[in-house]
Parts: structure tokens; sequence; C-alpha cells
């Protein structure tokens, strides 16, 4: 009697089987990677501007305070009457401050300024907060700090009446949100600007309605 062996094949996946879904498996990992990074990136530019959003407009209302308050500014021009003087477009304004309190004849001297931010930054200003103290006409001590970083555009139209006395000043401040975040990051997601342009007048100038 003839006995007959039947054998039969395991059920098994071959090598190009095995790369295909080697290859499918790593396409859908890149393609999930890509798309939370894209998503992290939104969410970072948005809160990065938001924040900005917020200090910017607490820099600039404290800028309306202070010329609603003052009472001596710079600069100035040399005839107030000269209209390529008047006003007079500058990258700083100064407020001078007595101090009132001590009877002294002590007084400070307030600059806010642009300057040039350091090589690599992501935007080309800075926005910068001097205070030097003057007693006899002489410099005694000054204190500075940058209020703000990533300032795109700054500029200080100031409009003079006779005196000189400071009739209106307008601030134009363009910001970058998220200004420490790399460049290279800056360029793969565009992030818009935000810019705030605001006038103001010393109080005692204003016209009652």
């Amino acid at each position: 009697m003839n006995t007959h062996h039947v054998t039969r094949s395991r059920g098994g996946f071959s090598l190009v089987e095995v790369l295909v879904s080697l290859v499918i498996l790593g396409t859908l990992m890149a393609a999930t990677i890509t798309a939370l990074d894209t998503s992290f990136k939104a969410y970072k530019t948005t809160t990065e501007s938001a924040s900005t959003n917020v200090v910017a407009r607490m820099v600039v209302s404290r800028m309306s305070s202070m010329v609603r308050t003052g009472t001596d500014f710079g600069p100035f021009p040399t005839d107030v009457l000269d209209v390529t003087q008047n006003p007079i477009n500058s990258t700083f304004m100064e407020f001078r401050l007595i101090d009132d309190a001590t009877g002294s004849t002590g007084e400070s001297i307030i600059r806010l300024e642009r300057r040039d931010a350091p090589v690599g930054s992501a935007a080309p200003f800075q926005l910068w907060y001097v205070e030097s103290t003057v007693t006899g006409g002489v410099v005694t001590a000054t204190q500075q700090r940058m209020l703000m970083g990533g300032v795109r555009e700054l500029s200080f139209q100031l409009e003079y009446d006779i005196g000189p006395r400071l009739k209106r000043a307008t601030v134009d401040l363009t910001v970058l949100p998220n200004d420490y975040q790399a460049a290279r990051f800056a360029t793969q997601l565009e992030t818009p600007s935000i810019r705030l342009v605001t006038s103001m007048a010393p109080r005692r100038l204003d016209i009652a309605p």
C-alpha cells in the first residue's frame, strides 16, 4: 500500500511585500509629522502674534499718555513756520519731566528711540527707553532698556505751533510677531506684520466738544 504525504506550505509575506509595506508606512509617517509640524508652527505664530499685538498696544498707549500729560517735547524745528521743518519726522521722541516733588532744579529727559537690531535678527530695529537725569544742566545719570524687539519700522511725526509748542504727535509702529524665533522658521510660514498708527495731543491743547 502506497502512502502519500501531502506537504502544505506556510502562508507568509514575501520580501517585496515587506518592502512595499515599509514604503507605505514611511510615507504615512512623513505626512503625519509634516501635518503636526505645520499645525505647531501655525499655533506658535498665532500665539506670538496675539502676544506682540498686546505688548505693542500697551507701548503705544503709554506713549499717548506721556504726550497727553507732558509739556516739553523734542526734537523741535529751528523754525516752526518753515513747512520743510514742521512737522518734523524723527526716529526718536523726547519728554522733559521736572522734579516737582523735591522742589529741586533736577529734571529727567525721557527718550524713546529706534535703534538698529543686532545682525541676524528677524527685524531690523528695536524700540529703546532712555532716561537721563539732569542736574544743573549736566547729565548725572542715565538708565536705558529695550522696550520691544522685532520692530520693522518706527517713526515719530511732531507738529508744532509757535513757541515751539507741540500741537500733535503721530506714532507709526510696525512690529513683526515672534521676533525671537529663527529666521528660517519665519520664512517657512509667512507672518503678517502688526501696524499701529495713532495721533495724540497734549491735554492742554485739546479742544472740548
